[in-house]
Order: structure tokens, then sequence, then C-alpha cells
């Protein structure tokens, strides 16, 4: 296989934001979609970050946009996702996995902070467990610990309880991107949080033409994807990762709803290792605000700096929220 990456587009937004290149590099069964923010110093560290299961690349724009220049920011459309959305299957988080190693190789990184958002919190830390050399340090946002499940419950039932609105979207279509975006406005979890960032990260999910436009997810892609991180491969990567990690964690929901996913009851009965992941509340933020919304996104920029910062040390260290 060709590993060669090759530029599709560059992207030089407004002033005082980061210029954003788009590669295609050669994965399994196609091309993957990146976007890349490059730091001012080609020389600084890199991050390398997955995005949640009906997202995309551009769900990081806005940490991009904190790391201003002096971070390298480096982040996928996953295998059936925004421009990886043709990619075929067979899906799974270790083929995510597999396929962040392999973005990784063919851009020359040796060694990266890994983060993710969500499910890609779950990429990351089974490509650690994967790919032990890869990363340095870990960052994992409102993701990556699983938590007990009733055994009665089918696994399908459970992810339409979870991210039941997410994914019937997949099946709806819109007019026009107007109509998607006054869908997206009226989720509670975005409330005051929409910026251009935003916008921008929702209408790259949109495919088709007018007036049937519909979300780039493949819906297999997000059942496969959904019901794989209750396997205890990828629920329990966390208890072994090679490398420290941090979990910011949103104190509200999907929905923003008061209950988030995590809480200090639902981690302590997750049984972390102290000395290998660092639980970190992220106040005022829900499950997307803790990424696109302006504080979070800003928290998780500082966190990813200070990862950098502390590569090679033996604590993994948290960056407060405020």
């Amino acid at each position: 296989m060709n590993r060669t990456p090759r530029t599709a587009a560059t992207t030089r937004p407004e002033a005082g934001t980061p210029v954003r290149e788009e590669l295609r590099v050669p994965v399994r069964g196609g091309e993957l979609a990146v976007s890349r923010w490059p730091a001012e110093d080609p020389a600084a560290p890199v991050a390398l970050a997955l995005h949640g299961i009906t997202a995309n690349g551009l769900s990081w724009a806005r940490v991009a946009h904190h790391l201003a220049g002096r971070m390298t920011l480096v982040a996928p459309d996953l295998r059936g996702r925004g421009g990886s959305g043709r990619l075929p299957g067979p899906y799974g988080i270790a083929g995510h996995a597999d396929d962040t190693a392999a973005v990784a190789d063919a851009l020359g990184l040796e060694s990266v902070v890994l983060a993710g958002h969500s499910m890609g919190a779950f990429v990351a830390a089974l490509t650690a467990v994967r790919h032990p050399r890869l990363p340095t340090a870990l960052l994992l946002v409102d993701g990556g610990v699983g938590f007990p499940v009733p055994a009665d419950l089918d696994p399908d039932e459970l992810l339409d309880a979870v991210i039941g609105p997410a994914v019937r979207r997949l099946s709806m279509t819109f007019p026009d991107r107007d109509a998607y975006r006054a869908f997206w406005q009226k989720h509670p979890a975005f409330g005051g949080s929409w910026t251009p960032w935003v916008d921008a990260y929702i209408q790259r999910d949109l495919v088709g033409e007018e007036p049937r436009l519909r979300s780039s997810c493949d819906r297999e892609a997000v059942r496969v994807d959904g019901v794989d991180q209750l396997r205890e491969e990828v629920s329990g990567a966390v208890h072994r990762l090679p490398r420290p990690a941090v979990l910011l964690w949103a104190e509200r929901g999907l929905m923003d709803e008061p209950q988030g996913l995590y809480d200090e009851h639902r981690l302590a009965a997750a049984n972390l290792d102290p000395q290998r992941v660092r639980p970190q509340r992220v106040s005022g933020t829900n499950h997307y605000t803790i990424l696109v919304g302006d504080e979070g996104a800003r928290t998780v920029a500082r966190n990813l700096l200070r990862a950098a910062d502390a590569r090679g040390t033996s604590g993994p260290g948290a960056v407060p929220s405020g």
C-alpha cells in the first residue's frame, strides 16, 4: 500500500485563526480525510486527536484555535464519517485504532500526545494499547472510561438510550444547509455556544444534494462502533495504558442534562489506577461544549500543551479548568 499522504486542500480562515490543511492518507480500503493545523515551529510537539461517534475532525477546530500555533493538531475524520464517510468496513474501535496508527506512520509522527473525545477517547485508549510506542501521553475528553451496564439490556437498546437523538438524525434528510443549521441550533447542549467553529464542524457532516442533504455518518459504522465500546477489550483498555492519561469530564450530559456521563461515584466505581489516569472535572460544560465551547476548548488546549511539556515524566498532571 502506498502510505504517502497527499494534500487535498488548505483553508486560510479569518485573521487570528490557524490555517487548516486537509490531507488524504492511504488506509485499508481507500483514503482517510485528515485535518492538520500546523504549529508555527515545525519542531513543535504534535497532538493526534480523535472525534466522537457521529462527529468529524473539525470538532477539534476550537481547540486548534486555542493552541495558537504552539502545537500541531492532527484530527482525522474517522472511517465512516465526514470526508472518510465512504471508506468501507469492517468497522470497530480496533479498526479506528489501526487507522490512527496508519495516519501517524504516513505523516512521519514517531510520538504524539494522543487525545480523544467521547468514542474517540475509547479509540485513543485502545490505540495506546495496540501501538504503545506511539503516545507520549494521553488526554481523554468525556470518554474512554466504561462503567457497568445492566446484563439484560440489549446493546442496541443501550446505544439508542445513550445517543438516540444523534443516531436518529442519520435517517433524516434536509432541504438545505440552513435547515441543518437550524436543526442543530435547537439542540439543548449548544445553547449559547454556537460559533463559526461549531458551524463549520456541523456543516462538514452534510453530504448529498439539495433538497436531500443528509449526514455523512454511515449508520452501520455508528452501530458497530457503539456496540463495540461495550466489549472488555475496548472498555478495559483504560486499565492497560502504557502511558499516563488525564481524563477531562463534563459535569453535564449529551442533552445538557444535569447528569453527565461521569461523576465522582461512577469514576470511583471504575476503579481507575490513580498513577495512570487522573480525572479532572471541567465545570460549566456538557458533553459537547467541553470540546467545542470556548472554555472547554481552552481547557483541552491547556492540557494538551501540559502533556507535551511533561513528556517523559512519571505523573499525568492536569491543568485546572479555571
